[in-house]
């Protein structure tokens, strides 16, 4: 069982970041095909990456996120991270583990994608911005809660929708991905994930990106924390009010 989580949950957030890094480096980058396609673009880029990802990983109940890991394990009525496997410190760790590994990943091929347009004197300004998430306005508590309301939305949400027929299956969460970039995700970028945000800004620092500049690290650890406080908090509302 460990195995088949590790595998479900890398492949999935491998998904999720090729495309979601994809749609960024499409937009952001001179010269692609979608150059300034702009911000609606990206969010259902994401929407669309997310509804991929999940869709592949249904074996582990497609987590994708150590933000909707920790929910469930700080929710007291969830006794499964996923049906059929049940819920333990060890088990989420292999969750984690996978997500961060492929997320790292998912980086690392899409900078192989664009590897010509990365390599474009004129792109290094927009570089960082393709791998992780940066604020429009650097405050680092409120946007600490500008991550942490994004993510209780999305683990919250998710929660209400195993008791309300709708049908839309991996669909539905990708639809909540794109209604949270386009209401709350102009202030930080909406990471809303620890491990999207992270594991490419580790590969955004190795790859020989030509004068690719700071990773930002001074700022990594708001989309760390943001997204794990609003998770747990969106999990404990689950069980409260749902």
């Amino acid at each position: 069982m460990p195995l088949q989580v590790f595998i479900s949950e890398f492949t999935g957030t491998f998904i999720l970041v090729l495309m979601g890094a994809g749609v960024c480096a499409n937009v952001s980058l001179k010269g692609t095909l979608g150059s300034a396609a702009g911000w609606v673009a990206i969010s259902f880029g994401w929407g669309l990456a997310v509804f991929s990802g999940v869709w592949v990983s249904a074996p582990s109940g497609a987590h994708l996120n150590p933000a909707v890991t920790l929910g469930l394990m700080v929710n007291p009525e969830a006794t499964e991270l996923a049906p059929g496997i049940p819920k333990s410190a060890a088990t989420a760790l292999v969750y984690v583990a996978a997500q961060f590994i492929g997320a790292f990943l998912g980086a690392v091929t899409a900078w192989l994608a664009y590897k010509k347009h990365f390599d474009e004197p004129a792109n290094q300004g927009k570089v960082l911005g393709v791998f992780a998430t940066g604020p429009a306005i650097r405050s680092y508590g409120w946007n600490v809660v500008s991550e942490a309301i994004g993510t209780f939305v999305l683990v919250f949400v998710i929660g209400g929708f195993g008791g309300t027929p709708h049908g839309l299956g991996p669909l539905a969460v990708g639809l909540l991905v794109v209604a949270i970039g386009l209401s709350l995700g102009g202030a930080t970028g909406y990471a809303i994930n620890p491990a999207r945000d992270l594991a490419p800004r580790l590969a955004h620092a190795v790859l020989p990106i030509p004068g690719k500049g700071s990773s930002d690290w001074a700022y990594s650890w708001v989309p760390v924390f943001g997204p794990l406080a609003g998770g747990a908090l969106g999990g404990l509302a689950v069980a409260v009010l749902l």
